[in-house]
């Protein structure tokens, strides 16, 4: 645009530099009818170019993106301003070309009518002076500050000039469009996220977000580029039940150990998934009584192939069958959902009751439990084998980029997920050192962790004093016995701690 008005200054002055060396008898007498039709018609050219100028300059740098973000949280004038200008804006080459085309037809047919007034000397200095102050730097000074509005306010001449300009601006506009391209009216995802990192308190400079928010929305746009592979347990760090096991004293000793919630139930080998116990489910088992596992109520897990986004692993645990999925990693072409057998009272076990772990229910549903056979249980899949756990926890933790440590955990390692369990830290507590130290069954330098939880029972259920209202032994001295053999069935899945 300003090679066009400086081609147009230099038009002006080349003009009236030819205008000097011919005869004024062509001029118009001061005064007349004619000469102020003149004046007003390059006032008006005057002003028009400075529209023009003024508009392109408001225009054109306000892309979709922003006038969005106006329409949709702006205040209710921003709103109504973005409304009325989004239209315009998304043609922005033909836009251009409209503006220019009329800015410099104005300022050229500018030097035709101020021949016919003045001096050819004085034409020139009044011209160039008109055309810089009102047609270049006022109107530019104006919509460099307040473009918004001023777009607003002309834009029912943008308008007009869009339809007068349509059969010259339309072909150049398509053309630049195929030359150029379009310009990407959204950013990209990396972009996105170091727009967000800007405007943190981090980065110094005022932005409102605090390091949570920034990690968080940071989390939530690399959510879609990781996959439950990254995410998961290794199957071989994860505690689960043989579907062959019985739930006795050892059982349950193991299985509140773990501190998990839900138990992985495998058939055969650890790789062999078929579904998922919850523990308090066992509230009603009788470890004296060695319930199969098979016996009690398992329900499906989801299948999930290694490579799935987290973000549709999400999707699938907000369907509410399950919060723990299998990671599935396929030895072919592609991983086939694993399979249990469904019992059904009304029909014959046929072909039809096979049903998948993984299904695309939305809505939640209430049969999620299966009834394991031991002449039905599944075998391993032959395109692929479990390799990992993945729960709505560990999707959180890769949303929110930390680690959540919960009641079982002591530390979680991001890379390993490998999780200490928060006995180890018990064992390692003050109180339970002095306990453990005056009963002399460790050093200062090293313990066994059954020494030790024996020796605090002993410590709180020996020194309890039966209550004496009417001679009847109370309910806690009875389990003194029990919580012992508990603790000596722990033995021997505990392991050498140091200080």
């Amino acid at each position: 645009m300003q090679l066009i008005n400086g081609v147009a200054l230099l038009r002006i002055l080349y003009t009236k530099a030819a205008a000097a060396t011919v005869s004024t008898s062509t001029g118009i007498e001061f005064g007349t009818f004619l000469w102020y039709s003149y004046a007003g018609i390059s006032c008006f050219l005057v002003v028009f170019a400075g529209i023009c100028s003024g508009l392109t300059l408001a225009l054109m740098p306000l892309g979709q993106v922003e006038l969005e973000v106006l329409r949709r949280s702006g205040s209710p004038s921003e709103k109504k301003q973005a409304v009325a200008i989004l239209p315009v804006v998304q043609k922005q080459h033909q836009l251009l070309v409209t503006l220019l085309l009329c800015n410099a037809v104005a300022m050229e047919a500018l030097p035709l009518y101020l021949d016919k007034m003045f001096n050819p000397f004085v034409a020139i200095i009044m011209s160039v002076t008109f055309v810089l102050i009102f047609g270049e730097v006022i109107p530019q000074a104006i919509c460099a500050r307040y473009g918004l509005a001023v777009g607003a306010n002309f834009i029912w001449l943008v308008q007009v000039m869009l339809v007068i300009c349509y059969p010259i601006s339309y072909p150049i506009g398509k053309l630049l469009d195929w030359a150029l391209g379009h310009s990407e009216p959204l950013f990209r995802r990396d972009q996105l996220k170091a727009f967000v990192s800007i405007h943190g308190e981090e980065a110094g400079k005022g932005g409102e977000l605090t390091h949570d928010e920034t990690t968080i929305i940071s989390g939530a746009l690399d959510l879609t580029k990781k996959i439950a592979e990254e995410a998961m347990t290794p199957i071989e760090s994860t505690f689960s039940l043989n579907l062959d096991s019985n739930l006795d004293w050892e059982a349950i000793s193991r299985i509140m150990a773990s501190g998990h919630s839900r138990i992985p139930v495998y058939h055969g080998s650890p790789r062999n998934i078929i579904g998922v116990l919850l523990v308090k489910s066992l509230l009603t088992v009788r470890p004296e009584t060695a319930t199969p596992v098979s016996n009690v109520s398992i329900r499906r897990i989801p299948c999930v192939p290694a490579d799935m986004p987290l973000y549709d692993i999400l999707n699938e645990f907000q369907k509410g069958s399950s919060h723990m999925a299998a990671v599935v990693k396929s030895k072919g072409t592609r991983t086939r959902p694993l399979f249990v057998e469904a019992r059904n009272e009304n029909s014959n076990m046929d072909s039809s009751l096979i049903i998948p772990l993984l299904s695309n229910r939305v809505d939640k549903t209430d049969s999620v439990a299966i009834d394991i056979y031991p002449d039905s249980t599944p075998s391993e899949s032959e395109d692929g084998e479990v390799v990992g756990i993945i729960t709505l926890e560990d999707v959180f933790e890769e949303l929110l980029q930390e680690e959540i440590v919960d009641e079982t955990d002591e530390f979680v390692n991001v890379h390993k997920r490998i999780r200490v369990m928060a006995a180890a830290s018990l064992v390692q507590s003050p109180s339970f050192r002095r306990i453990a130290m005056q009963k002399g069954v460790v050093t200062q330098t090293q313990f066994h962790v059954d020494d030790l939880l024996l020796s605090v029972l002993e410590a709180h259920c020996f020194e309890l004093q039966p209550y004496e209202n009417d001679g009847a032994p109370p309910h806690d001295v009875e389990a003194r016995p029990l919580l012992l053999e508990v603790a000596r069935t722990l033995l021997p899945y505990t392991e050498l701690l140091s200080s």
